[in-house]
């Protein structure tokens, strides 16, 4: 069963391994999160080294489809975020499965 990582839990996670107090743990995740969404709505990208990279894409518009009655729908241009894995990772993930069966 798969579990969510929320807020909650980031913060938590930051108690238990820096130890600042339950409430700083907070503040430290939220201001992280705020620079994080903060630059990409600025246009930057956000790297973090050995974790993946964070950007912000230009989409333009084009004619889609509606699947249940074809009748055609314009999009409209819009930004879309997107997020490349680095290889670090790519391995970390591939290297934790291996061990498990797949699918």
């Amino acid at each position: 069963m798969s579990t969510t990582i929320t807020r909650a839990h980031l913060a938590e996670a930051v108690y238990q391994e820096v130890g600042l107090s339950r409430n700083e743990s907070a503040e430290l995740v939220e201001s992280v999160l705020d620079a994080i969404a903060t630059s990409l709505v600025e246009g930057e990208a956000v790297k973090i080294s050995s974790f993946g990279t964070f950007a912000v894409r230009q989409k333009g518009g084009r004619v889609g489809r509606n699947p249940k009655t074809g009748e055609e729908v314009p999009i409209e241009p819009r930004r879309v975020l997107v997020f490349r894995p680095s290889h670090v990772l790519k391995d970390h993930i591939n290297t934790g499965l291996s061990g498990r069966q797949r699918g």
